[in-house]
């Protein structure tokens, strides 16, 4: 921020802070260049290339790096370059990868930490399974341990799919999971709040036009 915006910011403070209340004070948080809103507590902004969000679930454990990778690319896009097209240009070309098995293991690899151990479950969770697929090649697995695992092809429910990273072959992960449980999830309320729904991404059903609000 410039020391001209800097005062300005510093003389409306002090104007509105002196007809407040006892005890109450408005304070200076920072100086945005770009954002979008989802609503009032749901956001994404952007000061000196840093990216500040507010319920829109910037980090979750449970994703793989892809979904985080194309969640940051997407951001950066809308923030940095107000350019919403290539956002989804970016969620399109990384759905295509996907596809084609062209998404190198490490970006596929999730991580979940055990807080028990194995045998200690009820809810069969995919990283519990994988957890005891370990075990069962002779690994030592036990509580507090980092559990990596791909999900791959096939036709069990997604948690039996679960192998672990030392025993997957890039090849035969599953791509679906990927796209449907991983990326998209992971950009759905940022393409929501830039008027783009899953379907305009997938299916280029639709050609929004709001470069004029990013301008």
């Amino acid at each position: 921020m410039n020391d001209e915006i800097l005062e300005k910011v510093n003389e409306f403070l002090g104007d509105v802070n002196k007809n407040l209340p006892e005890g109450m004070e408005l304070e200076y948080e920072g100086f945005y260049e770009r954002g979008f809103f989802v609503t009032k507590k749901r956001y994404a902004l952007i000061e000196n290339s840093n990216i500040v969000v507010k319920g829109l679930e910037l980090v979750r454990r449970d994703w793989a790096p892809v979904a985080k990778k194309t969640q940051e690319k997407v951001l950066r896009a809308i923030l940095e370059e107000a350019n919403p097209k290539k956002a989804t240009k970016i969620i399109r070309e990384i759905v295509e990868e996907i596809k084609k098995g062209k998404i190198p293991l490490e970006d596929l690899v999730i991580h979940t930490q055990l807080t028990r151990n194995p045998d200690d479950y009820v809810q069969m969770a995919p990283h519990v399974l994988a957890a005891k697929k370990s075990i069962a090649c002779g690994r030592n697995v036990a509580r507090g341990a980092i559990i990596r695992y791909v999900i791959v092809k096939g036709k069990e429910p997604i948690s039996k799919r679960a192998i672990p990273l030392e025993d997957v072959d890039v090849a035969n992960y599953d791509p679906n999971y990927y796209i449907e449980n991983q990326v998209m999830p992971a950009v759905s309320r940022i393409i929501e709040a830039i008027g783009y729904s899953k379907e305009d991404i997938l299916h280029k059903a639709k050609q929004s036009n709001l470069d004029a609000f990013f301008g």
